[in-house]
């Protein structure tokens, strides 16, 4: 396993929380050779336990609980959709409106395994808000607010109504790495150098979440953005 240690936003007797870097699976995969469950396990030598997940792309606070009682109190507002979720998206589009709604179902896509849909017969109710963040030139960041927990269930909202994130080889294949001589006239080169990408994954990051803990208390716990998306948001600010 690789010698990574996690960085820790919250931790006490019941549950611990942390800070996923992208390219990091929740939990362990065919194609994966760790896991942050594993990580966390080795990094804090106590069993921990899945309450949710994000998708392996995707930045940001990720929810452990530390023994059953919590999973399930944890796990319960999960699925009542009674916990508050905020994620920061970066999309290939410009809105004419500022906010809006995405009320539609989801279901696994009918000849794609990996992917999901919106279908009008027999998929789970999924409801997403959002709201303007940012705009650039050519992106948007968004605020995104989803009221279910399905999977891919941000992907494909936006997707769905025409604002699909800036990468997302899923969704959007036509999408690739963010790069600065695509975003800067007059972009200047360096001689038999590669040029480096702003950012090269999924445009997602799970920024807080906001719940009640088993003794009662409301914890807010907040990811801040990783250095590639924070490198990418000031990049295409400065460029108006």
């Amino acid at each position: 396993m690789k010698s990574i240690q996690l960085p820790i936003i919250f931790e006490d007797a019941d549950l611990i929380a942390i800070d996923k870097p992208a390219g990091l699976a929740v939990i362990p995969g065919r194609a994966e050779t760790t896991s942050a469950i594993e990580i966390l396990r080795a990094q804090i030598n106590h069993r921990a336990l899945v309450v949710h997940r994000l998708d392996k792309e995707t930045s940001g606070v990720l929810l452990f609980a530390k023994n059953i009682a919590a999973q399930r109190h944890l796990s319960h507002q999960f699925q009542n959709n009674t916990i508050e979720k905020e994620y920061l998206a970066l999309v290939a589009a410009r809105p004419s409106d500022n906010q809006g709604e995405i009320d539609a179902p989801l279901g696994p896509h009918p000849t794609s395994p990996k992917r999901m849909s919106i279908l009008k017969h027999g998929g789970r109710p999924a409801r997403t808000l959002w709201k303007i963040e940012q705009r650039f030139r050519h992106f948007t960041l968004l605020r995104i607010f989803p009221k279910t927990g399905k999977t891919h269930q941000i992907r494909v909202h936006l997707n769905h109504i025409g604002l699909p994130l800036a990468i997302d080889p899923l969704y959007n294949p036509l999408s690739g790495p963010i790069l600065l001589s695509k975003l800067k006239r007059n972009y200047r080169a360096k001689q038999d150098v590669e040029e480096r990408p702003l950012m090269s994954r999924l445009t997602l990051h799970a920024q807080r979440l906001r719940f009640l803990h088993p003794n009662g208390e409301q914890i807010d716990l907040e990811s801040p953005l990783p250095k590639d998306f924070r490198v990418t948001i000031s990049q295409l600010s400065r460029l108006g």
